[in-house]
């Protein structure tokens, strides 16, 4: 076995391999950007080497400098975890070369399944069932349109050179595919390097399941059963859970048996993944869509229900250990369910989010598990990956590991920063997932009815409770205090009536609420009794959780935002949607737009949000460049009207007032510093 070990990676996945490494007895090493000099990763491991900038451009996709950190610790592997270079070929020939070992599979194995289209034939060779799509490499736009027409709407363009969703685009009007392609083409060259495109079949509400293998060195493959990944939005996969409710014993067997046929078509060695579509009426007919040749975000899942470490068979494997157990040695027991915690905010149409780590709740023990990489104080960059977490209930059946996924998710605090995990106690809750009826369209149709509509007034109340105990003096060295001082909104010869406080919350109107009759309020939580109901939130400086859900609710400046708008009359504000980096501008002050004009983009954690023109009009301000990092909020630009008198002016009713923000159209997967997880 390795005596060290450097985990070529960041987040919650670093912190996970040095868990296992610490285990076994294993020195870790970790590497770290600018942008991560204190995350937790880097405290948590043996060692840790700075390795540049914080682009990940400079840092954690340079190779060389993972070598060289290496040989600084005197590092006999690497552990690429999951993005970033763990299915790069070059990058695993070049552990190789220095001498080190690749935890992962050959490198030629990387490269064959790294190649959709290879991979296709190449399993297709095997025996193995796949997709019905278009054939061979290097398809010009008007061949993949013609395989496109020949194989009939919908259809599903993909990346041949990359996966996790990137530059995947479902087109379902022919009249659409030139525009698609194009786009496709533009979103794949931007995350993978390469351009290349094939296009696939359609099948309408599929379900996505996937079989996790394992392999040593010495002829041995096995399967140790699927994970069920059909619960995704924007083709990432959300919820996943082990084993499917689809599958029975035979249709088990058969599709385990086809994936070991594909991992051993490519001569795979460690653990790794095929993924298979499912028509969710008809689960005999499954096709092979890719495999992944590295370890996935949803393992823990497999090793709940399997009782492996799977971090532990990778290093024992690649040290050369054979498999001490056989395909009937494995047995699933129970059932387990995981969520995946990202920095996005479901309220504004799941945009990526971005900020500091103010207060921090991890639910664990009583069969949870969650696997993190924060910490309080944690810096949420848009640089990276938005997944910060994942929360991981193991129960004897299905329903029990939902209901403890649930509870798990209502305990789940981290304010200062949005997230989904809300959200995703609600979807837990819906009849379907419940039931097992899944398909991976289910959370984009359901999703506007897992939201919640608007502030709860209770939030207010506890904001401006929060605000009125801030006012009350502190008593004098005697324990004194002077009545006269206290804000209780005393008044001669009137009822008492306690100041209400301006306050604002992101998407909503500002409101002037007062604190209740009833509250408590302690550093770490509010407590407040409205219409009869003791609401507890968390707190952490503006931010107020509670069930997963947060808010950040500031106060307001009405005199400011009357000034503002009035600068600003007859004008729209531009704002960027989320935290970000402005990769495009397309205008200049001065210049004349249509309306739905595209202006700017805005990238962030591989999301990239395109800023269009409401109505034709004037850009007045432009106050960004491409390469400009911006905030939430932050004002991009300002498009006065085009007069009336044009004939081109906006149409009753369309526009939102001034100074609304203005992210049209939906953001599109884009060209990220790292490819996502799976």
């Amino acid at each position: 076995m390795f005596d060290t070990v450097l985990v070529a990676n960041r987040g919650e996945i670093a912190v996970r391999v040095v868990r296992t490494l610490r285990a076994m007895g294993v020195r870790s090493v970790a590497v770290f950007s600018d942008a991560d000099a204190g995350a937790r990763h880097v405290r948590e491991a043996d060692t840790a080497v700075r390795i540049g900038p914080p682009p990940a451009a400079e840092s954690y996709l340079r190779a060389e400098r993972l070598l060289e950190a290496a040989a600084r610790t005197g590092a006999r592997a690497v552990h690429p975890g999951y993005g970033f270079l763990a299915e790069n070929a070059d990058f695993a020939r070049a552990c190789e070369e220095a001498g080190l070992v690749f935890i992962g599979p050959p490198a030629a194995a990387i490269s064959l399944m790294g190649d959709k289209i290879r991979a296709k034939e190449t399993v297709r060779a095997a025996g193995v069932p796949v997709v019905p799509g278009s054939t061979g490499s290097g398809l010009g736009d008007g061949e993949l349109a013609a395989a496109a027409r020949e194989i009939g709407m919908p259809v599903l363009l993909k990346p041949s050179a990359g996966g996790g969703g990137k530059g995947m685009r479902l087109v379902r009007e022919e009249s659409a595919l030139a525009e698609e392609i194009a786009t496709a083409r533009r979103e794949a060259l931007a995350s993978f390097g390469d351009d290349t495109l094939l296009v696939e079949r359609w099948i309408d509400r599929p379900r996505h399941i996937e079989i996790q293998v394992l392999a040593d060195g010495h002829g041995r493959v096995i399967h140790l059963g699927e994970r069920e990944c059909s619960l995704q939005r924007r083709h990432q996969k959300v919820v996943e859970e082990a084993p499917s409710v689809l599958l029975d014993e035979r249709t088990r067997a058969a599709m385990g048996e086809a994936a070991v046929q594909a991992a051993r078509s490519c001569g795979y060695t460690g653990a790794g993944t095929v993924e298979f579509i499912v028509p969710g009426g008809d689960p005999d007919s499954y096709y092979f869509m890719e495999m992944n040749t590295r370890l996935q975000v949803e393992h823990p899942v497999t090793e709940l229900v399997t009782g492996l470490d799977l971090v532990e068979w990778q290093l024992r494997v690649a040290a050369g250990e054979r498999l001490p157990f056989a395909q009937e040695d494995i047995v699933l027991t129970g059932h387990a369910v995981e969520a995946r915690i990202c920095a996005e905010d479901p309220a504004r149409g799941f945009l990526p989010s971005g900020g500091r780590v103010l207060a921090l709740r991890e639910p664990r023990g009583g069969g949870v598990r969650t696997d993190s990489g924060l910490s309080v104080g944690s810096e949420v960059s848009s640089r990276y990956d938005p997944m910060l977490a994942k929360v991981v209930a193991h129960g004897p059946d299905r329903p029990t590991a939902l209901r403890l996924l649930r509870a798990a998710l209502a305990e789940t605090v981290t304010l200062g920063v949005p997230t989904n995990a809300g959200f995703l106690r609600r979807l837990l809750a819906h009849p379907d997932v419940v039931s097992g009826e899944l398909d991976t369209g289910l959370v984009e149709r359901e999703a506007a009815g897992l939201l919640p509509s608007g502030v709860p007034d209770e939030v207010y109340a506890a904001a401006a409770a929060v605000r009125l105990a801030a006012l009350a003096p502190a008593p004098d060295a005697n324990g004194w205090t002077d009545p006269f001082s206290v804000p209780g909104g005393w008044r001669l010869g009137g009822t008492p009536a306690p100041p209400a406080f301006p306050l604002a919350a992101p998407g909503a109107e500002p409101v002037a609420r007062r604190a209740p009759a009833e509250f408590d309020v302690t550093p770490d939580t509010v407590a407040v009794t409205v219409d009869g109901l003791v609401h507890t939130f968390h707190r952490a400086g503006e931010w107020l959780g509670r069930d997963g859900d947060a808010w950040r609710v500031s106060d307001h400046d009405p005199v400011a935002a009357a000034l503002a708008g009035a600068a600003r009359a007859g004008a729209d504000t531009l704002a960027a949607p989320m935290p970000g980096t402005v990769t495009v501008v397309k205008v200049a002050v001065g210049d004349e737009v249509a309306a739905g004009q595209s202006l700017l983009v805005v990238e962030a954690m591989k999301m990239e949000h395109v800023i269009s023109a409401p109505h034709a009009g004037t850009v007045t301000e432009l106050d960004v460049a491409p390469g400009s990092t911006v905030a939430m909020d932050q004002v991009l630009a300002v498009l006065a009207p085009r007069d009336e008198k044009d004939g081109d002016g906006p149409s009753a009713g369309s526009p939102p007032p001034a100074g609304a923000v203005r992210p049209d159209p939906p953001e599109k997967p884009a060209a990220p510093e790292e490819p996502r997880h799976d």
